[in-house]
């Protein structure tokens, strides 16, 4: 009788560990999802080096005349 309480006991404990990952993975989850929600947004997502040109034709550089 012994033995056949042995499984489901160590059944328990894998069910447990289960459980456990499965709560400290949801933890990380929110934690990155409230992370991701608290960083400044880059409303453009441009790029520094071309932020401010214009695309099209541009003025004439001056002194060539």
């Amino acid at each position: 009788m012994g033995s056949k309480d042995r499984p489901s006991f160590s059944k328990r404990q894998k069910e447990q560990a289960r459980q456990a990952a499965r709560k400290k993975k949801d933890e990380r989850r929110e934690l990155r999802k409230s992370e991701r929600n608290d960083r400044p947004k880059d409303d453009l997502h441009e790029d520094p080096d071309i932020a401010g040109i214009v695309p099209g034709p541009q003025p004439m550089p001056s002194g060539d005349d």
